[in-house]
Protein backbone atom coordinates (compact mmCIF):
# COMPACT_ATOMS: atom_id res chain seq x y z
CA UNK A 1 0.00 0.00 0.00
CA UNK A 2 1.45 3.67 -0.89
CA UNK A 3 2.24 5.16 2.46
CA UNK A 4 -0.28 8.31 2.52
CA UNK A 5 0.79 11.84 3.14
CA UNK A 6 0.49 13.60 6.08
CA UNK A 7 -3.18 15.20 7.06
CA UNK A 8 -1.63 18.64 6.99
CA UNK A 9 -0.51 18.32 3.25
CA UNK A 10 -4.15 17.07 2.21
CA UNK A 11 -6.00 19.26 -0.44
CA UNK A 12 -9.27 20.64 -0.14
CA UNK A 13 -10.88 18.17 -2.34
CA UNK A 14 -9.55 15.15 -0.02
CA UNK A 15 -10.88 16.73 2.77
CA UNK A 16 -14.27 17.19 1.62
CA UNK A 17 -14.17 13.88 0.67
CA UNK A 18 -12.98 12.50 4.18
CA UNK A 19 -14.87 14.67 6.03
CA UNK A 20 -18.39 13.34 4.11
CA UNK A 21 -17.32 9.56 4.35
CA UNK A 22 -16.89 9.99 7.94
CA UNK A 23 -20.43 11.81 8.51
CA UNK A 24 -22.18 9.29 6.31
CA UNK A 25 -20.34 6.50 8.28
CA UNK A 26 -21.87 7.69 11.12
CA UNK A 27 -25.03 5.04 9.94
CA UNK A 28 -23.06 2.45 10.67
CA UNK A 29 -22.78 1.38 7.14
CA UNK A 30 -20.20 2.21 4.51
CA UNK A 31 -20.02 5.00 2.56
CA UNK A 32 -21.77 4.37 -1.16
CA UNK A 33 -20.44 5.85 -4.30
CA UNK A 34 -24.10 7.46 -5.09
CA UNK A 35 -24.10 8.94 -1.35
CA UNK A 36 -20.60 10.17 -1.39
CA UNK A 37 -22.11 12.35 -4.70
CA UNK A 38 -25.17 13.54 -3.39
CA UNK A 39 -23.29 15.02 0.18
CA UNK A 40 -20.62 16.47 -2.08
CA UNK A 41 -23.38 17.67 -4.99
CA UNK A 42 -21.13 16.10 -7.94
CA UNK A 43 -21.97 13.34 -10.28
CA UNK A 44 -21.57 10.08 -8.86
CA UNK A 45 -19.05 9.19 -12.05
CA UNK A 46 -16.61 11.94 -10.72
CA UNK A 47 -16.56 10.10 -7.31
CA UNK A 48 -15.27 6.91 -8.52
CA UNK A 49 -11.90 7.85 -9.51
CA UNK A 50 -11.13 9.31 -6.38
CA UNK A 51 -12.51 6.76 -4.26
CA UNK A 52 -9.64 4.96 -5.84
CA UNK A 53 -6.91 7.34 -4.84
CA UNK A 54 -7.96 8.21 -1.60
CA UNK A 55 -7.77 3.94 -0.77
CA UNK A 56 -4.36 3.49 -2.72
CA UNK A 57 -2.93 6.63 -1.06
CA UNK A 58 -4.18 4.68 2.68
CA UNK A 59 -7.10 7.21 3.39
CA UNK A 60 -9.95 4.54 2.86
CA UNK A 61 -10.89 1.12 2.93
CA UNK A 62 -13.45 0.33 -0.11
CA UNK A 63 -15.20 -2.27 -1.39
CA UNK A 64 -16.53 -2.25 -4.74
CA UNK A 65 -20.24 -2.65 -4.16
CA UNK A 66 -19.55 -2.44 -0.98
CA UNK A 67 -18.88 1.23 -0.36
CA UNK A 68 -15.76 3.06 1.45
CA UNK A 69 -14.79 3.63 5.11
CA UNK A 70 -12.00 5.60 7.12
CA UNK A 71 -8.96 3.98 7.78
CA UNK A 72 -7.63 5.43 11.21
CA UNK A 73 -5.75 7.86 9.41
CA UNK A 74 -8.38 8.66 7.10
CA UNK A 75 -10.80 9.28 10.69
CA UNK A 76 -7.76 11.32 11.96
CA UNK A 77 -7.76 13.50 8.90
CA UNK A 78 -11.44 13.93 8.72
CA UNK A 79 -11.80 14.98 12.46
CA UNK A 80 -8.96 17.48 12.01
CA UNK A 81 -11.46 18.88 9.33
CA UNK A 82 -14.32 19.09 11.21
CA UNK A 83 -12.68 20.42 14.18
CA UNK A 84 -11.54 23.94 11.85
CA UNK A 85 -15.03 23.64 10.28
CA UNK A 86 -16.48 24.15 13.51
CA UNK A 87 -14.52 26.32 15.79
CA UNK A 88 -14.82 28.49 12.76
CA UNK A 89 -18.20 28.29 12.76
CA UNK A 90 -18.79 29.08 16.26
CA UNK A 91 -15.64 32.51 16.01
CA UNK A 92 -17.82 33.64 13.20
CA UNK A 93 -20.81 33.48 15.46
CA UNK A 94 -19.30 34.15 18.55
CA UNK A 95 -16.85 36.64 18.29
CA UNK A 96 -18.12 38.05 15.08
CA UNK A 97 -21.67 38.10 15.49
CA UNK A 98 -22.21 35.94 12.41
CA UNK A 99 -25.63 34.81 12.19
CA UNK A 100 -26.75 31.16 12.49
CA UNK A 101 -27.52 30.38 9.13
CA UNK A 102 -24.81 32.35 7.25
CA UNK A 103 -21.67 30.67 9.11
CA UNK A 104 -21.82 26.87 7.85
CA UNK A 105 -21.21 28.41 4.08
CA UNK A 106 -18.02 30.77 5.61
CA UNK A 107 -16.72 28.03 6.88
CA UNK A 108 -16.56 25.37 3.84
CA UNK A 109 -14.53 27.94 2.40
CA UNK A 110 -12.40 28.76 5.22
CA UNK A 111 -11.70 25.18 6.76
CA UNK A 112 -9.17 24.60 3.98
CA UNK A 113 -7.07 27.73 4.63
CA UNK A 114 -6.56 28.15 8.30
CA UNK A 115 -3.66 26.86 9.98
CA UNK A 116 -4.27 24.19 13.32
CA UNK A 117 -2.56 26.68 15.60
CA UNK A 118 -5.02 29.21 14.57
CA UNK A 119 -7.99 27.53 14.74
CA UNK A 120 -6.73 26.40 17.97
CA UNK A 121 -6.38 30.18 19.24
CA UNK A 122 -9.64 31.14 17.78
CA UNK A 123 -10.96 28.49 20.22
CA UNK A 124 -9.07 29.33 22.95
CA UNK A 125 -10.59 33.44 22.64
CA UNK A 126 -13.95 32.06 22.78
CA UNK A 127 -14.08 29.72 25.60
CA UNK A 128 -13.14 26.28 24.26
CA UNK A 129 -16.49 25.65 22.83
CA UNK A 130 -17.43 22.22 22.72
CA UNK A 131 -20.48 22.58 20.25
CA UNK A 132 -20.49 24.69 17.13
CA UNK A 133 -23.63 27.17 16.68
CA UNK A 134 -25.92 23.85 15.16
CA UNK A 135 -24.79 21.74 18.22
CA UNK A 136 -22.62 19.64 16.39
CA UNK A 137 -19.61 18.31 18.54
CA UNK A 138 -16.30 19.82 17.92
CA UNK A 139 -14.01 17.56 18.23
CA UNK A 140 -10.85 17.92 20.62
CA UNK A 141 -7.13 18.97 20.01
CA UNK A 142 -6.35 15.17 20.19
CA UNK A 143 -9.28 14.45 17.84
CA UNK A 144 -11.66 12.70 20.70
CA UNK A 145 -15.25 13.59 19.92
CA UNK A 146 -18.57 13.07 21.22
CA UNK A 147 -20.16 10.85 18.99
CA UNK A 148 -23.04 9.65 20.59
CA UNK A 149 -26.39 8.97 18.41
CA UNK A 150 -29.30 11.32 18.54
CA UNK A 151 -32.92 10.48 17.23
CA UNK A 152 -34.82 12.92 15.24
CA UNK A 153 -38.08 14.72 15.91
CA UNK A 154 -39.75 12.73 13.62
CA UNK A 155 -38.90 9.45 15.44
CA UNK A 156 -40.45 10.08 18.88
CA UNK A 157 -43.89 9.57 20.16
CA UNK A 158 -46.43 12.01 21.18
CA UNK A 159 -46.05 12.65 24.85
CA UNK A 160 -42.02 12.91 24.39
CA UNK A 161 -40.08 15.40 26.12
CA UNK A 162 -36.60 16.35 24.48
CA UNK A 163 -34.54 19.17 24.75
CA UNK A 164 -33.29 20.04 20.60
CA UNK A 165 -29.48 19.19 20.85
CA UNK A 166 -28.25 19.68 16.97
CA UNK A 167 -29.78 20.96 13.62
CA UNK A 168 -28.47 19.55 10.30
CA UNK A 169 -26.87 22.65 8.92
CA UNK A 170 -26.49 22.63 5.47
CA UNK A 171 -29.92 24.59 4.48
CA UNK A 172 -29.58 28.61 5.33
CA UNK A 173 -33.56 28.64 5.09
CA UNK A 174 -33.92 26.15 6.75
CA UNK A 175 -32.29 27.27 10.07
CA UNK A 176 -33.57 30.74 9.29
CA UNK A 177 -36.91 29.16 9.56
CA UNK A 178 -36.13 26.59 12.40
CA UNK A 179 -35.29 30.22 14.27
CA UNK A 180 -38.78 31.63 13.94
CA UNK A 181 -39.99 27.90 15.31
CA UNK A 182 -37.76 28.30 18.51
CA UNK A 183 -35.98 25.50 17.26
CA UNK A 184 -32.47 25.83 18.47
CA UNK A 185 -29.58 23.55 20.66
CA UNK A 186 -31.26 23.90 23.93
CA UNK A 187 -34.40 24.60 23.43
CA UNK A 188 -37.81 21.93 25.49
CA UNK A 189 -39.66 20.83 23.29
CA UNK A 190 -42.80 18.18 24.01
CA UNK A 191 -44.28 16.21 20.99
CA UNK A 192 -48.00 16.49 20.58
CA UNK A 193 -50.45 14.41 18.67
CA UNK A 194 -49.05 13.39 14.80
CA UNK A 195 -51.29 13.82 11.75
CA UNK A 196 -52.04 10.59 9.64
CA UNK A 197 -50.30 10.24 6.18
CA UNK A 198 -47.43 11.96 6.66
CA UNK A 199 -49.00 15.64 8.18
CA UNK A 200 -47.81 17.71 10.46
CA UNK A 201 -46.74 16.91 13.97
CA UNK A 202 -47.77 19.26 16.74
CA UNK A 203 -44.82 20.32 19.26
CA UNK A 204 -44.93 22.28 22.36
CA UNK A 205 -41.66 24.25 22.23
CA UNK A 206 -41.36 26.06 25.48
CA UNK A 207 -44.72 27.12 26.25
CA UNK A 208 -45.59 28.01 22.03
CA UNK A 209 -47.32 25.79 20.08
CA UNK A 210 -46.06 24.20 16.52
CA UNK A 211 -46.49 22.58 13.82
CA UNK A 212 -44.04 20.98 11.82
CA UNK A 213 -43.66 18.35 9.18
CA UNK A 214 -41.70 14.77 8.78
CA UNK A 215 -39.44 16.32 6.56
CA UNK A 216 -38.41 19.13 8.84
CA UNK A 217 -38.22 17.18 12.09
CA UNK A 218 -36.14 14.81 10.53
CA UNK A 219 -33.05 17.41 10.29
CA UNK A 220 -33.88 18.35 14.14
CA UNK A 221 -31.60 15.95 16.36
CA UNK A 222 -32.82 15.48 20.30
CA UNK A 223 -32.28 13.93 23.33
CA UNK A 224 -34.57 12.39 26.06
CA UNK A 225 -34.71 15.46 29.43
CA UNK A 226 -33.32 13.53 32.31
CA UNK A 227 -36.10 13.66 34.86
CA UNK A 228 -34.82 13.97 38.75
CA UNK A 229 -36.84 12.50 41.24
CA UNK A 230 -36.88 13.87 44.59
CA UNK A 231 -37.25 12.44 47.95
CA UNK A 232 -40.22 13.57 50.33
CA UNK A 233 -39.38 14.42 53.70
CA UNK A 234 -40.75 12.44 56.20
CA UNK A 235 -40.76 14.72 59.39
Amino acid sequence: MTAAREPALLTAPVEDYLKAIYELERSGNAAGTNEIAAALRIAPASVSGMVRRLAEQGWIEHEPYRGARLTDQGRRAALRTLRRHRVIESYLARALGYPWDRVHGEAELLEHAVSDELVDRMAAAIGEPETDPHGAPIPARDGTMDERRLSSLDDLPPGAKVRVQRVEDNDPERLRYLAELGIRPGARVTVGARAPFGGPIALLVGRTERQVGPELARHVLVAPIATTHRRKNRD
